[in-house]
């Protein structure tokens, strides 16, 4: 990855820290994992313009696409019933250990 890559992961890593601390959860505590999705997120955006969830499949349509924007429409739920979001990039406390 470029040194401007880094800087972009680096960038989107800061950013998400501090919405989970926000929302009083936390990031996936398996670096690797935690990391693909990062990379996800910063290589969307370099390429769309946008930090498009990296699990979830793009339209192509920018107004329907929106919704899968990190954080996306859905986490706030899927964090609440499952514990994590879908990228598992996002964990409540109390589940980011199981």
């Amino acid at each position: 990855m470029t040194e401007e890559g880094d800087q972009e992961e680096q960038a989107i890593l800061t950013w998400a820290r501090n919405y989970a601390k926000k929302h009083h959860w936390v990031l996936n505590p398996d670096e690797k994992k935690l990391g693909i999705v990062i990379r996800g997120l910063a290589r969307n955006k370099q390429k769309y313009g946008e930090q498009y969830c990296p699990c979830r499949l793009r339209s192509g349509d920018k107004e329907k696409d929106a919704a899968i924007i990190c954080p996306c429409i859905y986490h706030k739920e899927e964090v609440e019933n499952d514990g994590s979001c879908h990228c598992r990039l996002y964990f409540r406390q109390d589940a980011s250990n199981e």
